[in-house]
Parts: C-alpha cells; sequence; structure tokens
C-alpha cells in the first residue's frame, strides 16, 4: 500500500508529528540520512511528515537537503506528496492567512541553492531521463483531491496561482518582487519550488498547498505591522486540520506526468 506524505515549514515546528504520535525515522540514503516521522493512520495507511527546517528549527532554505528528502520518500512508497509552506504574495486579489492551492511553478535556472542542477540524475543510471510535463508539477487529481474536501476553507480553487522560485536565505528587494509579478508570478518562497521537481522526477504525484503571510510588492499595503512569527501562527492556524486530514483519510493518485528515457 502507498504512503502518504507532506513536507512542512517554519510554521509548524514538532506540532503535527506529535499530534499524530508520530515516531522520528532516520532515513539513509545516497545524499546523507534524511530524519522523517511516520505513523499508521486510522485506515491502515502509513503517512509521514518531514520538517524541512528540522526541529528545533536550523536549516536556512539554502542548507535543505532536498535530494535526502526526495529518496526518504521515494524509500518509504509515497503515493501522494503535499508540500506546505507560507508565502509572500505578489498579486492583490489574493488574501492574506486563507490556504492557496497552486497551479504553476516558475523556476528558470532550475537549480538547486548550491548552484547544482535541481535533478535526482546525477550520474548516468538506468531510472534517469527527461521529466516530461503532461499534467504540470501539480497533481491536478492531487490538487483537485484536496480543494474538494476543504472548497470552504481554500481560496477559489479554479483560480490558476503560479509559484515563485526565490531562493533564499536573503528576502527579495523590492525590484525582483515587482519582476517575478510582471513574469506572472503569484506567490513566492524560498523553498517548494526543489521538492516538488525532485519529486516528480520520483514519480510521486505532488500538491502545493500555501498561505500568504505578507504582501511582497510595495504598491499593496500590509496590515498593521506584526512579528514574523505571529504572521507565520496565523498561515498555520488555516492549514493544519487540511493537512492533518489529507494525512488520516487522503489517497494516492496516479502519476500522470511521465520520465522519457532513451
Amino acid at each position: 500500500m502507498e504512503s502518504l506524505a507532506v513536507i512542512l515549514g517554519s510554521a509548524f515546528g514538532d506540532e503535527i508529528p506529535n499530534s499524530l504520535d508520530m515516531q522520528p525515522i532516520n532515513i539513509d540514503t545516497q545524499w546523507g540520512t534524511q530524519k522523517i516521522y511516520g505513523t499508521t493512520n486510522k485506515e491502515g495507511r502509513k503517512i509521514y511528515t518531514i520538517l524541512r527546517h528540522q526541529h528545533p528549527h536550523r536549516l536556512l532554505p539554502n542548507q535543505i537537503n532536498y535530494r535526502a528528502q526526495a529518496a526518504a520518500l521515494q524509500s518509504v512508497n509515497c503515493g501522494a506528496l503535499l508540500i506546505n509552506s507560507s508565502v509572500g504574495v505578489l498579486t492583490p486579489d489574493l488574501p492574506l492567512y486563507k490556504p492557496l492551492i497552486l497551479t504553476d511553478q516558475l523556476m528558470p535556472e532550475n537549480r538547486l541553492p548550491d548552484g547544482s542542477t535541481c535533478t535526482m540524475f546525477t550520474e548516468p543510471s538506468d531510472s534517469q531521463g527527461h521529466l516530461v510535463l503532461n499534467d504540470g508539477l501539480f497533481s491536478r487529481a492531487l490538487s483537485q483531491q484536496i480543494a474538494g474536501k476543504h472548497s470552504g476553507r481554500i481560496h477559489n480553487p479554479d483560480v490558476d496561482i503560479v509559484f515563485v522560485y526565490a531562493g533564499g536565505p536573503r528576502s527579495k528587494t523590492a525590484a525582483e518582487n515587482q519582476m517575478w509579478a510582471q513574469l506572472g508570478g503569484d506567490v513566492n518562497s524560498m523553498t517548494v519550488a526543489p521538492e516538488v521537481v525532485l519529486a516528480n522526477e520520483l514519480e510521486i504525484p505532488t500538491a502545493g498547498l500555501v498561505v500568504g503571510h505578507k504582501y511582497s510588492v510595495p504598491e499593496i499595503d500590509n496590515p498593521e505591522e506584526a512579528d514574523i512569527a505571529d504572521t507565520l501562527n496565523e498561515a498555520k492556524s488555516a492549514t493544519k486540520d487540511i493537512i492533518i486530514d489529507f494525512l488520516q483519510h487522503g489517497s494516492p493518485v496516479e502519476f500522470q506526468n511521465h520520465i522519457y528515457r532513451f
């Protein structure tokens, strides 16, 4: 039976693993050891969580071992992956603190933070190939499964939301954010993109569920200045129940992209 998994960001700490009584597991991969948290849900399916920044929070976005994360998910037979992040919002029509389903991605250079190509296929092997995006990086079936169960809580799932990968660890300048908005980006963060690309190379259907915790372009007014911890808590409260429901009751979906091998 295929498992379900989520990747969580700064807002959550170890709250979800603790609430679901998930236990830490160290998985050795060719890219290094990756800690994940796992248990069995009420339906008898294995479920897993990765805390991308570890707990306590110690990894900046450029220090995350994205390949080890992906390899660990493959090793536990992940059949559906939900990636969560707090994001900056570039589009005035999108609300803060309301879950958004990602539909596309801007990552023009396709590189990991160390400058290497964002791929699992670093050496010639029988498994290598070209990732062909018939469905897109974000699985439509998995996105629809999540949105269909939480239509009242997720911002209009029929609206296309383009995610921009703006690698950290520094924040972006006003000019950079304006550039991304002009190129069609709606939200941005310092993670997510490497995770979804690598998962797709391993044929893991993936959905992106994000929440805006600030507007990132100067012409859009933010609410009164708040501590980043407070805005992350708002983002967490908006998505926590959706993530837990996915782990407890979600279903794997068929991978609709394919790896073209010669």
